[in-house]
């Protein structure tokens, strides 16, 4: 039986209420928490870095879906292994290497995700899918919330689990983008097992939205 994960994102949130948002999602049933970093030159927005990481880690026990928006983010792996980070999600588009920077990523104790854009085409991630844990696909544009979902790049979603049966893998396929409780049903239809929720889950109470997101899975 699949496993399936909600990963309500708190860049939604309060941004001054970090630890309490946190310690409400896990009361509210999430099952991941779902971390952008973002750095103003991989994407057009500015986050947070690994501290906000190491600031919510002892108040939570969900675990930590680092999503890094960020070039070369090799540069960024002991940081955010030292702030109790569970996995580390890196797009293929924002390094020269992204076969040691997923190494480096599991080397550190990590879960490993590669992630691709809705322009990226699942053949520039196939050297890596031996190696990852997950692979998260994208179905906005990176950098903002609250954006319209992509239903194009479900195709790539069906593409990967499709690899990944013929090749007898077991990563986990994520999307992130326009995840609300209509959307969410494509998504697990075309082969997704992780969702992540910022906009929806915040836009009401987090623990009814979430049974919402939970009901169509």
């Amino acid at each position: 039986m699949t496993d399936y994960y909600i990963a309500p994102s708190i860049l939604s949130g309060d941004f001054g209420k970090f630890t309490e948002e946190a310690v409400r999602l896990e009361k509210a049933g999430a099952d991941w928490l779902h971390i952008d970093i973002m750095d103003n030159h991989f994407v057009p927005n500015l986050t947070f870095g690994a501290g906000v990481v190491a600031a919510m880690r002892p108040h939570s026990k969900l675990f930590f879906d680092c999503h890094l928006m960020v070039e070369n983010p090799e540069d960024y792996v002991e940081a955010f292994a030292a702030a109790g980070a569970d996995s580390m999600s890196i797009h293929v588009e924002a390094t020269h290497h992204i076969h040691g920077a997923l190494q480096k990523i599991k080397a550190a104790g990590m879960k490993a995700s590669v992630v691709i854009n809705p322009g990226t085409p699942v053949n520039a991630i196939e050297p890596v899918l031996g190696l990852v844990d997950m692979v998260l696909v994208m179905t906005v544009n990176p950098g903002f919330g609250g954006q319209s979902f992509l239903p194009e790049c479900l195709e790539k979603v069906a593409d990967l689990a499709m690899l990944r049966k013929l090749r007898g893998l077991e990563f986990d396929i994520e999307v992130d983008g326009g995840i609300t409780d209509e959307t969410i049903t494509a998504a697990k239809a075309a082969g997704a097992n992780a969702f992540v929720a910022g906009s929806f889950t915040f836009n009401g109470e987090p623990a009814e939205q979430i049974k919402k997101l939970r009901k169509k899975l």
